[in-house]
């Protein structure tokens, strides 16, 4: 078989895409090579992408610099419950956008896409003195309770997959006896497993990676996340930050959001193909 010759434009796309990607590696890589580097030898001239020597000290040291271990378990305890509780409630809401009838549907709908016109800062305040009322202050509750409330972003998401599904699904499972909730639970929601892991791909990174809720709701060191816990890290110096723990600490941080993202990656491109063609 004669090799197929790559033609000068592909050429030109591939050498793009590879630019696009080095973009976006260079910075982990820099950051990755500064955590294993002494202070000292952070800013040299020329940069010193391999360290030399290796020290692996900062990864130890961290762990009594920052409050880095009760961060890690208080993410946790968000992340999870925010993933959980978000994807049954998106996933039941856009089930209902997707196949059922009822009136004022898509009103109801396009109220709901309007919502995400709004900026987050708009709502910083309002917030704020609405958990204040309730007494969530210096809880983690401001940052699992609205989250977990059917996000906008994912019944969107969810429903361009759903109208993807055969509504003959529907009906056959009515022709059973099934109920809508048994319909949904049964038949829809296993049949949307690509779309609740990407989903659930994208609420842990959001989830996990923020900081100015956070930082804006809670006060006290036992309730502070893992990213407010490496931005402590600042305060930690009055003159210079220890550049090569801080790095350390986002290493440890951005780990969690690389290994689901590497094991799912798969789901997370089907996903997203499947709702582009039948949206």
């Amino acid at each position: 078989m004669m090799k197929q010759k790559t033609s000068p434009l592909r050429a030109v796309a591939f050498l793009a895409l590879l630019a696009g990607a080095c973009t976006m590696i260079l910075p982990f890589v820099w950051m990755l090579s500064t955590s294993l580097k002494e202070s000292n030898l952070v800013y040299t001239i020329p940069p010193q992408w391999i360290p030399n020597p290796v020290d692996w000290q900062n990864y130890r040291d961290v762990w009594s610099a920052a409050n880095l271990l009760t961060g890690i378990k208080n993410s946790c305890v968000i992340t999870f419950s925010v993933m959980a509780f978000s994807t049954l409630t998106s996933s039941m809401a856009a089930f209902a956008f997707a196949k059922l009838r009822f009136p004022g549907k898509n009103v109801i709908f396009m109220m709901l896409l309007a919502t995400m016109m709004v900026p987050a800062v708009v709502l910083l305040v309002p917030d704020f003195i609405i958990y204040t009322k309730l007494k969530w202050i210096d809880t983690l509750l401001p940052m699992i309770v609205p989250a977990s409330l059917c996000n906008v972003n994912n019944i969107f998401f969810m429903r361009q997959f759903m109208i993807g599904l055969p509504n003959g699904y529907l009906d056959a499972a009515k022709i059973d006896g099934c109920g809508y909730f048994r319909a949904y639970s049964r038949i829809f929601l296993p049949l949307c497993k690509p779309a609740i892991i990407t989903n659930a791909i994208m609420l842990f990174m959001a989830t996990w990676n923020d900081y100015l809720n956070p930082l804006l709701f809670t006060h006290s060191e036992s309730k502070q996340t893992v990213q407010v816990a490496i931005a402590m890290l600042n305060s930690h110096y009055e003159q210079q930050t220890d550049i090569p723990m801080v790095m350390a600490a986002s290493m440890i941080a951005i780990l969690p959001v690389l290994i689901l993202f590497i094991t799912c990656q798969k789901y997370f491109t089907d996903s997203l193909a499947l709702t582009g063609i039948k949206g």
